[in-house]
């Protein structure tokens, strides 16, 4: 039998928290992003490949959620199953640099939100704004350190009120849905002159150009499993996960998709920011428009809040494994990771106050934060492989090839360029790591050393990269 936390987060609770971390700034513009590299044929092609590999990562992590319940870290436990304590440690890394790194991008999109009613944040990354998001995100951390579970019953609610925009722009621009204008250029993209755009115009070409951006809008979708030792019991969790994966791909591909029969391909890409108000404001009113800006300042702290549960767990989960340093695990009186909340704040200040000086460091994280999180999803991939072959579960294993094929794809269309960046976020990290085997008394073994050392190589190659202008971040 499974163990049940009474005090623990419960299905709905985990569901909204998938959808809230999900559904963030990105989808507000999506639709303006895919109509600018491919039309509707293509993108419905790219939301099934997204949606089957998204799926391979869903089904994985349920199934090995419930044959492995003894692990409580759930997608960084697979991989320490999968390839041993470095591997949990790799896995981590990349999900805390990925996760904190993109609470910057929500700072600036909701301060720029905000400006379009306070005219002295506009733009959102002058002195005002950068100083008005340091000041959310501490409060943020302040309340998150009062307590998880009490958070997320605050971000259940935001994620109902974030929702309700998303659904009333289907519902408004279903009414306005031309299926003449849909088939107009079903297979075409506007864009599709080579020599003028450099936009591949082949279907397989709109596909590949389309699948970058929607698999970012799913990242997300493992909340449940980050959280899995929070929840309830390991069923609310799979629950979770699959009621939360659903509700996603019903809200993605309507709202990306119906706009097609709204307005041809070329008002679509050229739409003012974010897009789903500037069509609503085109196809209803004004109005719309301004229901849309509101959605997009609710979801963005909705999932800000989000975001910023997810990281400290995830520390305070390598820790508990003894991948981190025992004090980043340090749990205070209301069961919140103190130390990792604070020291995750503290880079999120930096980086925001460097934003006033220069776009390098922030671009320099956030290209590294792109390709991050790939490593975790595709080592959940690999073990659910690893578990299936040992137990000769052949219908469970080839749902593992599909998902850690899908996420090495994924990588490789990102660039050669991101991959190797993101090795020079793991030299502080291995310092760390160092130091978290010395506490456990464990010592490093000598196929860890190579990897470190194999790395820590390919870092100093990025750093010549960069310095060199072979690689140009951002």
């Amino acid at each position: 039998m499974e163990n049940e936390n009474k005090n623990g987060i419960n299905t709905f609770g985990l569901a909204a928290l998938i959808v809230s971390s999900a559904i963030g700034t990105g989808i507000f513009g999506l639709p303006s992003q895919l109509a600018q590299v491919t039309g509707p044929g293509p993108a419905l092609i790219a939301w099934l490949v997204c949606g089957i590999g998204v799926l391979a990562l869903v089904l994985s992590l349920n199934n090995l959620a419930k044959k492995r319940p003894d692990i409580e870290s759930g997608l960084f436990g697979y991989a320490n199953a999968a390839c041993g304590p470095l591997g949990e440690f790799m896995s981590g890394w990349t999900y805390w640099i990925s996760a904190w790194i993109g609470n910057l991008a929500f700072a600036t999109f909701l301060m720029s939100a905000i400006g379009n009613f306070i005219g002295v944040f506009k733009g959102g990354q002058n002195l005002p704004s950068i100083i008005a998001a340091i000041v959310f995100l501490w409060v943020l951390t302040f309340f998150v350190n009062n307590g998880v579970e009490s958070a997320n019953f605050v971000n259940t609610i935001v994620t109902i009120c974030k929702v309700i925009p998303l659904f009333m722009f289907i519902i408004l621009i279903a009414m306005c849905f031309k299926f003449g204008v849909f088939t107009l250029h079903f297979w075409e993209n506007f864009a599709n002159n080579i020599q003028a755009t450099g936009v591949d115009g082949t279907i397989f070409g709109q596909v590949k150009n389309s699948l970058m951006s929607i698999m970012w809008v799913f990242i997300g979708i493992e909340g449940a499993s980050v959280l899995s030792s929070r929840a309830k019991s390991q069923t609310a969790a799979s629950q979770a996960t699959i009621i939360g994966f659903i509700s996603l791909v019903v809200i993605y591909v309507f709202s990306t998709i119906l706009p097609y029969g709204v307005m041809s391909q070329h008002e679509l890409a050229t739409a003012a920011q974010p897009a789903m108000g500037s069509i609503l404001k085109l196809a209803v009113g004004k109005w719309a428009a301004t229901v849309i800006n509101i959605g997009v300042i609710i979801s963005t702290v909705g999932s800000w809040l989000s975001w910023t549960m997810l990281p400290a767990e995830t520390t305070r989960l390598m820790a508990k494994d003894k991948t981190l340093p025992a004090s980043w695990g340090k749990l205070n009186h209301k069961n919140a990771p103190q130390i990792s909340l604070i020291i995750t704040a503290i880079l999120q200040t930096i980086f925001l106050f460097s934003m006033l000086f220069t776009q390098s460091a922030y671009n320099f994280a956030s290209t590294l934060a792109a390709a991050a999180i790939l490593v975790s999803y595709m080592l959940v991939g690999i073990y659910q492989m690893k578990y299936s072959y040992q137990h000769q579960e052949w219908g469970q294993f080839i749902i593992g090839i599909i998902c850690a094929g899908f996420e090495l794809c994924a990588a490789i269309l990102s660039g050669w360029q991101d991959l190797l960046l993101l090795t020079v976020s793991f030299l502080p990290g291995f310092i760390l790591y160092y130091k978290a085997a010395k506490e456990d008394n464990r010592e490093v073994t000598k196929r860890e050393k190579f990897v470190i050392l194999i790395t820590s190589i390919l870092a100093v190659i990025a750093i010549i990269f960069v310095f060199t202008g072979q690689i140009k971040i951002g």
